[in-house]
């Protein structure tokens, strides 16, 4: 859902500051390393000192470089694969960074075992449930599924709730539990999509190899 409404609102707002890049010349990959250097250094410098708030300013900033690249390169026609494979391997570099950043900070000065764990499976479920629908189109499947939470859905929950997390640095009480409360879900939503894109993969296969059964059956009378 969030990929869907909220990529074609920010398109639409972005478009101009893509158009002015474009004028001076720089070119959408620079704006993809760009961006991803700027995540993985809010994620990595202010997290795990517990800055949450100020983190997740600077990751914002940053982050929306995932759509003005994409935008760039549609106004130059030149959406190719290796800007497709550019963006989705530097998309995961900055998950993983984010949630090793609150990793970081569970594992040290956050003092939580459990957190630090859950903040580890964000990171790896985020990865394999990229990676299930990669490699069920690379074997010829449509993986016709998105799921529960996808990478927007990660994004917008872990950094909303980080960012409110660290309002209690500033005096907020008590409003430092929504950043577990959202690992919890984030964690609890990527196992729904990763069985969710399991299952569709197992279906999937299942017909196409009665589908390949049924024509060898056909060609042979």
């Amino acid at each position: 859902m969030l990929n869907k409404y909220a990529r074609a609102f920010f398109t639409r707002v972005l478009t101009p500051f893509a158009a002015f890049l474009i004028r001076r010349g720089v070119s959408p990959d620079t704006v993809t390393l760009i961006g991803t250097a700027g995540v993985v250094a809010g994620a990595l410098v202010f997290y795990p000192r517990g800055e949450f708030f100020w983190g997740t300013v600077v990751i914002t900033l940053f982050v929306f470089s995932d759509l003005v690249d994409g935008n760039m390169a549609r106004q130059l026609g030149r959406s190719s694969r290796w800007g497709a494979f550019l963006d989705s391997t530097l998309d995961r570099v900055a998950d993983g960074a984010i949630f090793g950043g609150f990793a970081l900070w569970y594992a040290g000065q956050g003092d939580d075992n459990v957190l630090c764990a859950v903040s580890i499976f964000c990171l790896a479920s985020g990865q394999v449930v990229s990676y299930t629908k990669a490699r069920g189109e690379s074997i010829g499947l449509p993986v016709a599924v998105n799921g529960l939470v996808e990478r927007a859905e990660r994004l917008v929950i872990s950094l909303v709730a980080a960012g409110f997390a660290g309002l209690h640095t500033f005096g907020v009480p008590g409003i430092q539990w929504l950043l577990p409360i959202a690992l919890w879900i984030v964690a609890v939503g990527s196992l729904v999509t990763l069985i969710q894109r399991v299952v569709t993969v197992r279906r999937e296969s299942a017909e196409a190899e009665a589908a390949a059964r049924q024509s060898t059956s056909e060609a042979a009378q």
